[in-house]
């Protein structure tokens, strides 16, 4: 099988100072990438600072790639693509890795703690792209990858922050993937689970040993390669498993028992057995596929008035 090469292509990694993030940049690099080894160097609760990047760039550098560190925080993600394009003079690829926790139980959870994972996570993914959205659609070319978690997915005791953030980016990547379509802009999501400054006291010790960023990178290196076909998707990885995750609807119910009879809320608690049967259940790939079933539905409504 032809090698996968990123020979050309500048790619920026955020939170690139360690786990996901550093064989995230090491991989690519070891392909032809050349990398912006993006890290504000805090802790797992976007404290303190520290020099993690220097040390990836150094390695990345050691093996023969090219690579250079940036500490601007992702909420100032123009300054880190200005970084790519002052060291290398173009961006291509995207991969918004950055995060932290502050989980604390929803009544106990501060303001700060809220507002803090949703500049990072959210705020931090919208700068850094729409920083490089431009530059993409001239060139009619770019990569971008988003990070969620399965606490967005699924929702996590002690993370509403967190969930809710995590999720808020599968709605980004969902709309920024139709504005791209037409500049060949591929934009995905990954939900990862591995060892990292996140997960260190989460995971048992002997999972969080298996769970290596290294089984990982090559998923995300893919989704962020030229030849990836999708855009739009959702792909859970963890162990050197993969599995793309996507929404499915219920075939759902009319409300009512005969044409001329109300809808009320008797007869929906009537119907919601069939409301939430998901035996036959079908996943929609655009907005308009939905609009289409409810011009279909408002029809069937039309006739039972």
């Amino acid at each position: 099988m032809e090698q996968l090469r990123f020979d050309g292509r500048v790619a920026v990694v955020t939170g690139a100072g360690g786990g996901l993030g550093k064989a995230y940049a090491l991989l690519l690099a070891s392909r032809g990438a050349k990398v912006v080894v993006n890290d504000l160097g805090g802790g797992r609760d976007g404290s303190g600072k520290s020099t993690f990047a220097d040390a990836v760039v150094q390695e990345i550098k050691s093996k023969g790639g090219e690579a250079v560190a940036d500490y601007n925080s992702v909420v100032d993600g123009e300054k880190i693509i200005k970084t790519a394009i002052d060291k290398f003079g173009r961006v291509d690829i995207i991969i918004n890795n950055a995060g932290i926790l502050r989980d604390k139980s929803f009544p106990k959870m501060s303001e700060q703690d809220w507002d803090l994972i949703q500049a990072v996570h959210v705020k931090g993914a919208f700068k850094t792209t729409q920083a490089a959205w431009e530059i993409f659609r001239k060139q009619k070319y770019g990569r971008i990858i988003m990070t969620s978690s399965n606490a967005g997915l699924f929702g996590n005791f002690g993370q509403a922050n967190y969930s809710t953030a995590k999720m808020g980016l599968v709605g980004l990547m969902n709309t920024l993937a139709i504005e791209g379509a037409k500049y060949n802009i591929k934009v995905n999501t990954i939900v990862p689970t591995a060892a990292s400054r996140l997960t260190e006291d989460i995971l048992p010790p002997e999972m969080f040993k298996a769970m290596k960023p290294e089984l990982i990178a090559p998923v995300v290196a893919y989704m962020a390669h030229e030849s990836f076909p999708d855009t739009g998707s959702v792909v859970d990885s963890t162990l050197g498993f993969a599995t793309k995750m996507h929404l499915v609807r219920s075939e759902g119910a009319v409300l009512k028992k005969k044409p001329a009879d109300p809808v009320t809320i008797e007869s929906v608690k009537e119907a919601w057995p069939q409301v939430v049967n998901m035996n036959n259940a079908k996943h929609k790939e655009k907005l308009a596929e939905v609009t289409v079933e409810l011009v279909q539905k408002l029809q069937v409504s039309a006739r039972y008035s």
